[in-house]
């Protein structure tokens, strides 16, 4: 019987525990979501997402509605899109991206592809070697529970740049932000120990 309260008080503390860590990676989440961005980066990284066959999922679509807004009031920066081909996409997520820039009236001149990634690890890793050598002020574009996380991986890989937030569609908030406190416990783990 003298064991039910250490349990109790164990299960209170880990549950205090946890509601307090959403809550630290919630906040950062937001803080980053909502900081200022410069004008006239020299580059920006328009991180992918899931593509149906040739069409842009919503995630994706808001990502790019985002840079292309971005790119026309900013002429001189140029656009990375990085991403590559997963399951039931019929081209890259960087050509999606691309195609759909395009038809904003963006310079295919002005965008660079980097279609060979699988997460945002490697969208940063692989995006780098296409940044110009003279470059200085880069944006990370993708939705606004991703900045966090893609701006210290970024960081990782020595690259300060600041983030391009886009909208989450609604019905993918829930889903999106419970992956992302998993997707940077993993990073944190990762980094800790590494």
């Amino acid at each position: 019987m003298k064991d039910k309260p250490v349990i109790k008080k164990i299960l209170v503390t880990g549950l205090l525990f946890s509601m307090f860590y959403v809550g630290y990676l919630h906040f950062k989440i937001i803080q980053h979501a909502n900081m200022d961005v410069p004008q006239k980066a020299d580059y920006m990284i328009i991180l992918g997402a899931r593509v149906k066959g040739t069409v842009p999922s919503l995630a994706l679509q808001y990502r790019i509605d985002h840079a292309a807004k971005y790119l026309k009031e900013n002429p001189d920066t140029i656009a990375i899109a990085s991403g590559g081909k997963g399951p039931g996409e019929d081209i890259s997520e960087a050509e999606c991206i691309k195609r759909e820039l395009m038809q904003y009236g963006i310079e295919e001149s002005r965008i660079f592809l980097e279609d060979k990634s699988t997460d945002t690890y490697e969208n940063i890793r692989f995006s780098k070697d296409l940044i110009p050598e003279k470059a200085e002020n880069g944006l990370v574009v993708t939705n606004d529970f991703h900045i966090f996380r893609a701006k210290m991986i970024a960081d990782n890989e020595e690259l300060m740049i600041y983030g391009l937030p886009a909208k989450t569609p609604i019905q993918a908030v829930i889903k999106s932000y419970t992956r992302e406190y998993m997707a940077l416990s993993k990073y944190f783990m990762i980094n800790v120990f590494r």
